[in-house]
Formats: C-alpha cells, structure tokens, sequence
C-alpha cells in the first residue's frame, strides 16, 4: 500500500485534507516504476477547480492508456499546505503516486488564463525544479506549458522547456515516442528538445531569438538552429469521433466547482464575438455526431454515479442535433432524475421545446450571456443581440417554469 506524503498530524491541520490523497474513483492505479515514461500533468489552481477541468481528464485518460506510460496529476495546493510545505521542506507530491514531482520525466502544466501564472512558479518552488528552463539539468523534468494562453507564450517563455500549440490529442503520442527513443539512447536534455522543436505543434523557446519593439509589441521572432520551423502552427482534431474522450473520468473525493459528467458535443464557436480568445484559438467548428455522444453519455454515466451531465461547448444551442440528443438524454435519464445541464446558450439561437423537455426532469439553472448591459457595447463586441430578444428568451424561461435565470456580464 503506498505511503501518504502528508503525515497525519499535518492532514489534520488543513482544510480540505482530501484534495492531497489521491486514489479517487477511477484513477489510473499504475506502477510508476514499471513504465518507459511518467507523465505529471499539472492543473496550476486548487484541487476542486483543477478536477473539473475536461482537459486536464482527457489527457490523463489518453496517457495512461498506453501501457508504457503513467501519467499522475498535481494541483496547486492552499494557502495552508504551502506554508507547511516550505517550513518542513516537502517537496510538492502527485497526487496518486504520491511521488515527487520532481522525479518525473514530464511535467505537463495546462495554462487556462493568465492569472494562474504566479501559480504555475508556486508549483514550480515547491516541487523543487529551478524556475528558469536555462537552470534545469538533465535530472529535472522537461516542463512543458499547453492550453489557450500558449497562443501567446513569450510572457511566460522563460519557464517552459517547451509548449505545445493547439490540442493535445494529435501530437501527445509523437513526443512521448521521441522522448522514450532519446530516453534508450541516454541522450542529452537539449539533444531531445531540438527533435521535439521539429514536431508540429512544439514550441521550443531556446531555440528562438524573439526581439521587441519600444512599446514591448514583438518585433521579430526567429530560430537560432537549423531545421526548426520559424512560424508553429497550432494542431488541430478533425475527427472528434476517433479521438480520446475518457469512459471512466475521476469522480472527485470532494464537491468540484463543476460536479457533474462533461459531454464535449463540439469544439469551436460559428460566432464571431471580438472578446472571445476560445472562439478564436478553437476554430474551426467541429461537431461530434449523435451516436458517438449517445454511447459517451451512457458510459459514462454509468462509470461516475453523477447525478447532472453538462453539454459542454462554446455555443451549445449551435450545434445540429441538439434536439435530438436532449430527447436521447431525457429518455435515458429521466427515470434515474440525472439532470441535463444546457450551458452556453445563445438566447437567440434557444428552443423553447427543447427548454421544456429538459425541464420536465428536474429544475435547473439556465445561463445566458448577453456580456454587456448596452446595445452600443454589444455591438461593439459583435454579441449580437438586442435587449428585445434578451427580455424575450428570460420570458420564454419563466413561462417554462424556471424561476432562475443567470445571466453573464463582463466588467471592467
């Protein structure tokens, strides 16, 4: 049986002990000595925010269903646990194994938005691995940084061996090949990062000269080696039915901010809304087709003991057989009372009927974003809608029998 890192004397002085003991339902349970490879992916925040992140799950599932590679994960931890990590000197810890960071081959960070970067030194401190990528020996593990803000990776530059541009289920395996060869063969750290700044999609900070003008706008941005490719294209899937979608994703030991399965229905947005980075770093749109989710939806139900399952997408009521995969939901979940959760709805793209059918199970919340509280705002980000329609689609709401409406804004 493994050991817990955190004595029990400690576990009892921080709130919520059960966000450091891993093991939850689900869990990979792999022999980290046994494999070619280890992989900790890392979600920079705390614990119930990480473990509701669909990416952070697909990639775990798609790592560990190779038999030569484990994959864990890490969180950030709070505020009481880092001051007693740093006081005792405990280097941060995977979650599952129970392993140091540290003593990974990978780490994986996935950088969701900007204010996680102090975050991301934090899980770097604690697990003990020099902040600057120029300051890590062969024995520290190639960090690597992924998610929509490596679209923009110079700030955060000089703290990743690498980035990964684009979704991760396309050129994952690739490098995972390329780092096991170079692994064999007892080759260098930087004799590994030039091959993997070949792949598409990988970024290589080390091996690019970017300059910047007065203003801190970029000025030129160029490789410093030999066959690298000067512009990173991002990576794409466009087959979202014979990609990696996890059957058996983590049940968490406590509540998450989203508790619920996560049914992916389709990646990318139709809509042009100017503030919206996703709308932009995830086009174009692709659909996943109704049996895929059919068969999706019932598994993993029947995996996690959930109680809701989300629709998740930039634009839910955008995608083509919406309807007919509420009713499919309904029918399979209406006598257990699983509740179907319709996020990111456009009010002018909403069904009633579908509205109503859902709402024949049990109440939910509905969400609507109108994001500015003028009709000049709206239209200066291309949202698109009027007040009449917003006040239309609330009503239509009411008169279905919900008594909430949430409404999203953005300030500032």
């Amino acid at each position: 049986m493994r050991k817990l890192t955190l004595s029990d004397e400690i576990l009892l002085q921080i709130e919520k002990p059960a966000r450091y003991i891993g093991n939850e339902v689900n869990a990979a349970n792999k022999d980290k000595s046994a494999v070619d490879v280890s992989v900790c992916m890392c979600f920079p925040d705390v614990y119930e925010i990480g473990m509701s992140h669909l990416g952070i799950q697909i990639l775990y599932d798609m790592f560990n269903r190779r038999k030569d590679v484990y994959c864990d994960r890490v969180y950030s931890p709070w505020m009481d646990l880092d001051k007693i990590m740093r006081e005792k000197q405990i280097p941060l810890f995977a979650v599952e194994s129970q392993e140091p960071v540290k003593s990974f081959d990978f780490l994986g960070i996935t950088i969701q938005y900007e204010m996680c970067y102090t975050n991301i030194l934090q899980v770097l401190d604690l697990s003990q691995i020099p902040l600057l990528a120029s300051d890590r020996g062969e024995d520290d593990p190639i960090v690597i940084g992924g998610g929509p803000c490596t679209y923009n990776p110079e700030p955060i530059a000089e703290f990743f061996d690498l980035f990964y541009i684009g979704e991760g289920e396309t050129q994952y395996y690739p490098l995972i090949d390329l780092y096991k060869k170079h692994k064999q063969q007892n080759s260098s750290r930087m004799e590994f990062l030039l091959e993997a700044a070949k792949l598409p999609g990988i970024y290589v900070p080390a091996f690019y000269k970017v300059s910047y003008h007065e203003d801190g706008t970029i000025a030129s941005f160029d490789p410093t080696r030999d066959g690298i490719p000067r512009i990173i294209q991002k990576e794409l899937v466009m087959d979202m039915d014979e990609t990696f979608y996890p059957e058996k994703p983590l049940v968490p030991h406590i509540r998450a901010t989203q508790d619920r399965v996560v049914l992916e229905i389709q990646r990318g947005c139709i809509r042009g809304c100017r503030f919206c980075q996703a709308g932009m770093v995830y086009r174009p749109v692709r659909e996943r087709s109704l049996e895929f989710l059919k068969e999706q939806a019932k598994k993993m139900l029947k995996n996690t003991g959930h109680e809701e399952i989300s629709l998740s997408s930039l634009s839910s009521s955008d995608y083509s057989r919406l309807e007919e995969l509420v009713t499919f939901l309904i029918e399979e979940c209406g006598q257990k009372k699983i509740n179907i959760s319709l996020p990111s709805l456009r009010i002018d793209a909403f069904s009633l009927d579908v509205m109503s059918k859902v709402q024949d199970i049990k109440k939910s919340s509905l969400t609507f974003a109108p994001e500015a509280g003028s009709q000049r705002l709206r239209n200066v980000i291309n949202k698109g809608l009027t007040e009449e329609v917003i006040l239309e689609g609330a009503g239509m709401a009411f008169e279905g029998g919900w008594t909430r409406v949430k409404l999203y804004f953005m300030l500032g």
